[in-house]
């Protein structure tokens, strides 16, 4: 009886170890990528063996590091700029969760299927320019969340694309065309699940190798856009806004 309550125990203690260790292998295990930076931006111009972007062309296509020989420097920066294959371009979100049994953690999905252009004439960015990005492919680091997205919260199914239209001229300092970082915050219009509603975004841009880099980041109150929380048994709460993110790597068109 004394050995059967002892393999039996083991058993127990076993099954709670295996337990322990899906739940931090499918919940704790943090594959979330870091806050976006211009220096992490910049990087994947630099290297070349930076992720390619949408357009599928590896980061070496790009000119050596040391932006003051791009093209973007020798020739100004007013023209029409696009998505470049070169760096890596996405849209993405940021949010805090509460899982049970496992508290708090933070998801981060992103899309590089991102679209759009930015016009400037002279060292002025028009207003109208303008970025979409497609909902449907946002990929976190759990593909139950990705899919339970299609439904709920942000129902990518029925509102597969959010942009952003810049609604005021921005000015670019007299040495961005040379290198020079520029710090500036975007007025424009977010649509997001259905609904359009005016944003002020901080953002950082430079030129490097050629290209234009820049990364922004904003709070977003999910009740703005009437995004309800998820419903899942392992989530029991998310918090009622969240950050969008975005880091563009533009080329001239």
């Amino acid at each position: 009886m004394k050995r059967r309550l002892l393999i039996s125990g083991g058993a127990v203690v076993v099954a709670a170890v295996l337990a322990a260790v899906g739940v931090w292998y499918f919940y704790l295990r943090s594959d979330a990528p870091e806050e976006v930076s211009l220096e992490g931006a910049l990087e994947t111009v630099r290297t070349p063996t930076a992720a390619a972007g949408s357009g599928g062309t590896p980061a070496a296509t790009a000119p050596a590091s040391g932006g003051q020989q791009g093209s973007g420097q020798a020739a100004g920066v007013a023209g029409t700029w696009g998505i470049a294959s070169q760096g890596e371009t996405f849209v993405g979100y940021r949010v805090k969760e509460e899982l049970a049994q496992v508290g708090a953690v933070t998801a981060v999905g992103r899309t590089k299927d991102v679209k759009g252009t930015v016009t400037i004439q002279g060292n002025t960015v028009k207003a109208g320019s303008s970025f979409t990005a497609n909902m449907q492919a946002l990929q976190s680091d759990r593909s139950q969340r990705d899919n339970a997205l299609r439904r709920q919260a942000l129902e990518t199914d029925r509102f597969p694309t959010s942009t952003f239209t810049l609604s005021e001229d921005v000015t670019l300092p007299e040495g961005f065309a040379n290198g020079e970082e520029f710090s500036t915050t975007l007025k424009g219009k977010l649509e997001l699940h259905g609904v359009t509603r005016a944003v002020e975004i901080p953002v950082q841009a430079k030129v490097e190798s050629g290209l234009i880099v820049v990364v922004g980041s904003a709070e977003i109150v999910f009740a703005d856009y009437d995004i309800a929380q998820p419903r899942a048994a392992i989530v029991l709460s998310v918090e009622d806004r969240g950050v969008l993110e975005f880091q563009l790597v533009l080329a001239r068109n």
